[in-house]
C-alpha cells in the first residue's frame, strides 16, 4: 500500500483582484515535491500573480493557496480563516526562494555580502557559516572569483545567478522564478538556465514562469498554459508543447515556436 505524497503546492480555485481587473479566476493546480512546473502564456495572463501569490506577496481573493500542506499567509480555526501576523508570514516565506525579473540586489554590497545577508539577519546564522556556505554556493554558480565585486561590476548573467545563489542560501523547499532571463541579454541567457537546469537535476520543487520555451521542454515535469487569468491546458511538455488540445494553447505556439 502506497502513501499519497502532500503536494508541495496545491491551488484550489484561486481568485485575485486588483479593484475591478480580475487577474485570477479560480486557479486550480498541483505541484509534487521534487517537480518543476513551468508557466507559459501571453503577457498579461496572470502568470506572475500567481507566482506572488504563492509566497503572499500578493493577497488571494478567494479560493485556497497551501505550500507543503499549509495554507498561504492564512491559519484555518474553528471552520474560519484568519491571516497570519506578519512575522509568521515573514517566517514561512524564508522558506520558499524567489528570484526576480530585475536581479533586485543590493548594489552597495558585494556578491557574498548579497548571499550571507538574509541568513545573518534573518536565520541568525554565525557569519562564518554563513560566509562558508556563501563561497560554496559561489562555486556551485560559476562565481567563486567574483565573491568581492559589486553588481555594478557584473553582467546581468553573473547578478543573475549571483541572486539565485542567494535565494538558495536560505535552504528553501521551493523556488519560484519570474522569468529570471527576460532582462538578460540573449548571450547570457544560457548561463542562467544551466544553473536551472541544475537545480531541476537534484530534484528542487521549483515553478517557473518562462518564454524560454526550449528550458521548458528540457527541464519541466509539467507545463501550465495560461491565459487571461486562467489555466487554459497542462500537459507534460512533449505533450503540451508539441500536440496541444486546446485551440487557445495552439495559437500561441503557432506565435512563438
Amino acid at each position: 500500500m502506497t502513501t499519497a505524497v502532500e503536494p508541495m503546492v496545491r491551488a484550489e480555485r484561486v481568485r485575485k483582484s486588483f479593484g475591478h481587473h480580475v487577474a485570477l479566476r479560480d486557479v486550480s493546480l498541483t505541484v509534487a515535491p521534487g517537480e518543476v512546473t513551468c508557466l507559459i502564456g501571453p503577457s498579461g495572463s496572470g502568470k506572475t500573480t500567481f507566482l506572488r501569490c504563492v509566497n503572499h506577496l500578493e493577497r488571494i481573493s478567494g479560493g485556497r493557496l497551501a505550500v507543503d500542506g499549509e495554507l498561504v499567509g492564512y491559519r484555518e480555526h474553528g471552520g474560519r480563516i484568519h491571516e497570519l501576523r506578519p512575522r509568521e508570514i515573514a517566517r514561512k516565506r524564508r522558506e520558499i526562494g524567489m528570484v526576480f525579473q530585475r536581479f533586485n540586489l543590493f548594489p552597495h554590497l558585494t556578491a557574498l555580502e548579497n548571499i550571507i545577508e538574509a541568513p545573518l539577519r534573518v536565520r541568525g546564522e554565525r557569519r562564518a557559516d554563513a560566509v562558508r556556505q556563501a563561497e560554496e554556493l559561489l562555486a556551485r554558480v560559476g562565481l567563486a572569483d567574483r565573491a568581492g565585486a559589486y553588481p555594478a561590476q557584473l553582467s546581468g548573467g553573473q547578478q543573475q545567478r549571483i541572486a539565485i545563489a542567494r535565494a538558495l542560501a536560505m535552504r528553501p523547499k521551493l523556488m519560484l522564478f519570474d522569468e529570471p532571463t527576460s532582462a538578460l541579454d540573449p548571450e547570457l541567457v544560457g548561463e542562467v538556465l544551466e544553473i536551472m537546469r541544475q537545480l531541476a537535476e537534484e530534484g528542487m520543487t521549483m515553478i517557473v514562469v518562462t518564454h524560454e520555451l526550449g528550458f521548458a521542454r528540457q527541464a519541466a515535469d509539467t507545463v501550465v498554459f495560461m491565459d487571461a487569468g486562467t489555466v487554459i491546458e497542462t500537459g507534460p511538455p512533449a505533450t503540451l508543447l508539441t500536440a496541444p488540445a486546446h485551440e487557445r494553447t495552439r495559437a500561441f505556439l503557432a506565435k512563438v515556436l
